[in-house]
């Protein structure tokens, strides 16, 4: 298991939406680049762009990264 940063993850752009930097897994939800989106969208009921400045505990399986928990 690693501790990443929030940016070590995603890709905020200057809208505020953010991206997947890489395939990522959250309580089997999988998504990756190319799925850009905003505040108020949660994927496996959490909305992450309410993390931006947390540390997350992830698991590479291959490329993906499977999201464990997020460092409060």
């Amino acid at each position: 298991m690693e501790r990443l940063s929030f940016n070590d993850i995603f890709i905020t752009y200057p809208d505020g939406s953010i991206e997947p930097r890489q395939p990522i897994s959250v309580s089997g939800v999988l998504f990756g680049p190319g799925v850009r989106f905003n505040r108020g969208v949660s994927f496996a009921g959490i909305d992450f762009t309410l993390f931006t400045d947390k540390y997350f505990q992830v698991r590479r399986v291959g490329e993906r990264l499977d999201i464990i928990g997020i460092y409060q």
